[in-house]
């Protein structure tokens, strides 16, 4: 009864093998917020243009994949648990004997 599980076992459960639920979410939210400014704000001053395409470019980099995590998004929320509620971990080590290190 011994079972293998292929290294690419989670993929299949993605959307397009790379999203999540959450993070077409925030792709569609960051899209529709740079859509409705760019009808709300006048203007094609570069600065006007910068502020109406910041919202998409937020949220991409959210939903931008990076190493050893989903993506960003995945590992600012493990940065704010970590400080929310850190798991402290108890080890004496291998030099430490009756409670005094030698």
């Amino acid at each position: 009864m011994n079972y293998l599980i292929p290294a690419n076992s989670k993929k299949g459960q993605l959307i397009f093998n790379i999203f999540r639920w959450v993070d077409l979410v925030v792709a569609l939210v960051g899209a529709l917020f740079t859509l409705t400014l760019m009808f709300a704000l006048p203007g094609d001053d570069l600065w006007i243009l910068v502020i109406k395409l910041l919202p998409l470019g937020v949220a991409l980099l959210l939903v931008l994949p990076i190493p050893y995590y989903h993506n960003v998004l995945v590992f600012i929320e493990e940065v704010v648990q970590y400080f929310v509620n850190p798991r402290v971990y108890k080890w004496k080590g291998w030099c430490v004997r009756d409670g005094f290190k030698e």
